[in-house]
């Protein structure tokens, strides 16, 4: 059997099209059979543990009255405001700066990891916690609470205060948030630095 030029480019034209349908289907089908994980869909079918803000290298200074209260800054922010009890996860840690009411620097804290209660206005500071007060006294925990309602800091774990003149170890704590005031409730050592 004999094909004319024409038909010749007709058949080509076919077999190139058929071909092209063919990939666009080998592909539609690689796409659709991707994972059926369920936690993956479980994900895709409940957006609350999702977040729905991820913010990298966040800074922010909160006011109240026209004061600056807070600076917080973070490399990650996720926001979970979608969920029954709304937090704030700063999974990769970051500082808090309070100011007194003259925008002084009242109190620094740094952490590894954080979460922010939103309802409680509850922040949960761990690993390597370290606080600095406004007399330079420094602060280490692994686990920090911040009631920001209540105006208090505390924990139960283990706690290392160093002043300029000693060094006070122990298990609890409790503190005003600027932690000028502090209390140990279980005290367990007393290094004295002073030369």
């Amino acid at each position: 059997m004999k094909f004319s030029y024409s038909e010749h480019k007709n058949i080509n034209q076919i077999i190139k099209t058929a071909s092209s349908l063919v990939l666009l289907a080998v592909l539609f089908l690689a796409v659709a059979c991707t994972s059926n994980n369920p936690e993956e869909l479980k994900a895709i079918e409940d957006q609350t543990i999702l977040p729905s803000l991820e913010v990298t290298d966040f800074e922010t200074f909160v006011t109240d009255s026209g004061k600056v209260r807070y600076h917080i800054i973070t490399p990650l922010l996720l926001n979970f405001d979608k969920k029954d009890d709304p937090y704030t996860e700063y999974p990769k840690g970051g500082q808090i700066i309070t100011f007194k009411e003259d925008e002084v620097i009242d109190a620094q804290i740094k952490c590894k990891y954080a979460i922010h209660k939103d309802k409680d206005q509850l922040w949960d500071l761990r690993n390597n916690v370290e606080a600095v007060n406004q007399d330079g006294v420094v602060f280490n925990s692994e686990q920090l609470y911040w009631d920001e309602k209540e105006e208090k800091i505390y924990t139960d774990k283990f706690i290392k205060i160093t002043t300029e003149d000693e060094v006070i170890t122990g298990y609890g704590l409790t503190a005003n948030q600027n932690m000028s005031e502090y209390e140990i409730t279980k005290v367990s050592g007393i290094l004295d630095i002073k030369e």
